[in-house]
């Protein structure tokens, strides 16, 4: 795949994780100017953070979002085709993680603000974001849902999402 179509494919697939947010308010963390743009031009807040990987960005854009008084956040990657429902996932007092297709990546965390929460996003994060509720006492719920488990991770999944569509 081309560079450009590339650009397209990952700003198509993050513009349906932003809309499939709603009702709620989108938080984009970002440390690059075209992808702040890009949230801009849709409505989101955008949250720059530089220079903090993925989970210090995470991490940091849930602590900004905790001191502006948020007490529930949920966290997506832009790499969802399927999502739907972010914005209304059934409430539960704990974290809920949804796991990618194969058990290994966290592809969607929704949970309470305040808890020091150590986000581990990369190969093992779903066991490890498990560990780490536990670590904090907090209740975990697993939902197993096909749409939100379906992301874009290699050229395949790209091959198998266009043979799906």
């Amino acid at each position: 795949m081309a560079d450009p179509e590339r650009e397209r494919l990952v700003r198509a697939m993050a513009s349906h994780v932003v809309s499939a947010c709603a009702p709620l308010p989108v938080a984009v963390v970002c440390d690059d100017e075209d992808v702040a743009r890009w949230a801009t031009d849709l409505g989101a807040a955008v949250m720059w953070e530089p220079g903090q990987g993925l989970n210090g960005a995470v991490r940091a854009g849930v602590d900004r979002l905790a001191r502006a008084g948020a007490r529930w956040v949920t966290v997506a990657h832009g790499d969802l085709p399927r999502a739907r429902g972010l914005g209304t996932l059934p409430t539960f007092d704990g974290v809920t993680l949804v796991p990618d297709r194969r058990d290994d990546g966290t592809n969607v965390l929704r949970l309470p603000v305040g808890h020091d929460f150590h986000f581990a996003y990369g190969p093992g994060s779903f066991r490890a974001h498990r560990a780490e509720a536990t670590r904090l006492g907090l209740p975990i719920r697993v939902l197993r849902d096909p749409d939100l488990a379906y992301d874009v991770d290699w050229p395949a999944d790209v091959v198998e999402l266009g043979q799906t569509l």
